[in-house]
């Protein structure tokens, strides 16, 4: 079985245990709603990751934790054209609020890393 790591929310009914999994898929569903992101980069490649179930496409994201706290840093490619700072920020905004909204962990900090930039596909 792999190792996952978890972050944990207890209160005064139990506990919640938080796959880092889970967060990655969470975060990455939000990044591919930001306009001017072309895909993820990955060892794969951005066009393969994209190709692949779900679960593999939180692979463009990695999660960390501190304390109570999520660390996440996401590799992805941009759409030729468009304003990298502008991608990155609405990126950063959009992956806070989703996973704060979801999990209802806090978000420390979220590094976007351009990998690349997506041209368009000739038809």
């Amino acid at each position: 079985m792999p190792d996952h790591n978890y972050v944990t929310r207890a209160d005064a009914q139990g506990s919640v245990n938080i796959s880092e999994d889970v967060i990655a898929i969470i975060a990455s569903e939000a990044v591919r709603s930001v306009d001017g992101v072309g895909g993820f980069a990955t060892s794969l490649g951005g066009e393969i990751a994209d190709r692949l179930s779900k679960k593999a496409s939180g692979r463009g994201v990695k999660v960390s934790f501190e304390e109570n706290a999520v660390l996440l840093d996401v590799f992805l490619l941009v759409q030729y054209g468009t304003v990298i700072t502008d991608v990155a920020r609405a990126v950063q905004e959009v992956v806070v609020s989703t996973v704060e909204a979801i999990t209802g962990l806090q978000v420390e900090r979220v590094n976007v890393t351009v990998c690349g930039v997506q041209f368009e596909k000739v038809k």
